[in-house]
């Protein structure tokens, strides 16, 4: 049976409101970005769930944004390069140093939301994330997508990237994924999230308008503030084999 690797945003609760089920989802993926606390995750939140992915075996990456914890780190900010450096390395140095206090070890770093989206196209961006963080730690993985210019400056430096593609999210012809605030934007039906992935598995995807483009992904994403993530994943888990560190 397929082994498939599956990460999962996570500890993205602030105070007062919950995001997600992380105790349900831990134990179905093989590896996790964590909130830096700048567009979700409190200190509470973020230190319980690292201590519990390492209790489980299971990677631990920084899931750094924008600051922009109002948006959930989703709308795009025009910042000077020192400035988004600084910004980047006060969050994943955060998420490195709880993670080694409790005895586990920082995996990789994916950048979330609009940082995210804009550093899959804008090179300044790109650079900058992946400076920051061989700055901090050479050997730290970087999640990007496929053909990406945060991929191809991570590969630049020499460092480990897994390549990215998404399960419950919709993409354009261009490979990129589709705006939020485009209806269907958002894949909800566990069974849909099934296709998606199996098609990932064989090497394609399905845009949004109808076209298979070719894809190639080391780690498929779910997001842990979707609504039926828990049922996607369990789904996904029993058409596809157990975690690949199980």
């Amino acid at each position: 049976m397929i082994k498939v690797h599956i990460n999962c945003d996570m500890a993205e609760s602030y105070g007062n409101l919950k995001v997600g089920n992380d105790k349900a989802i831990l134990p179905l993926v093989d590896a996790v970005n964590i909130a830096c606390g700048f567009h979700g995750g409190d200190p509470l939140t973020i230190e319980t769930t690292i201590y519990a992915a390492i209790e489980l075996g299971i990677e631990v990456g920084a899931h750094p944004s924008y600051p922009d914890l109002s948006g959930f780190g989703r709308r795009h900010m025009e910042m000077s390069a020192q400035e988004l450096s600084a910004c980047l390395r006060y969050q994943i140095c955060a998420i490195k140093s709880i993670t080694e206090s409790l005895g586990g070890k920082l995996n990789h770093v994916k950048a979330h939301g609009a940082l995210y989206n804009t550093a899959a196209k804008n090179k300044r961006e790109a650079e900058i994330i992946v400076n920051t963080v061989y700055s901090i730690d050479p050997h730290l993985k970087i999640f990007a997508p496929y053909g990406s210019e945060m991929a191809k400056a991570a590969s630049s430096k020499g460092m480990a990237v897994m390549f990215e593609s998404f399960a419950d999210r919709s993409y354009d012809s261009d490979g990129f994924l589709v705006s939020r605030s485009i209806d269907g934007s958002v894949i909800s039906d566990p069974k849909n999230v099934l296709t998606q992935v199996s098609n990932i598995l064989n090497g394609h995807l399905k845009s949004m308008d109808g076209n298979m483009i070719p894809i190639h992904s080391d780690t498929i994403c779910v997001h842990g503030d979707h609504a039926t993530v828990v049922e996607s994943l369990i789904l996904i888990r029993k058409t596809f084999g157990q975690k690949t560190n199980a």
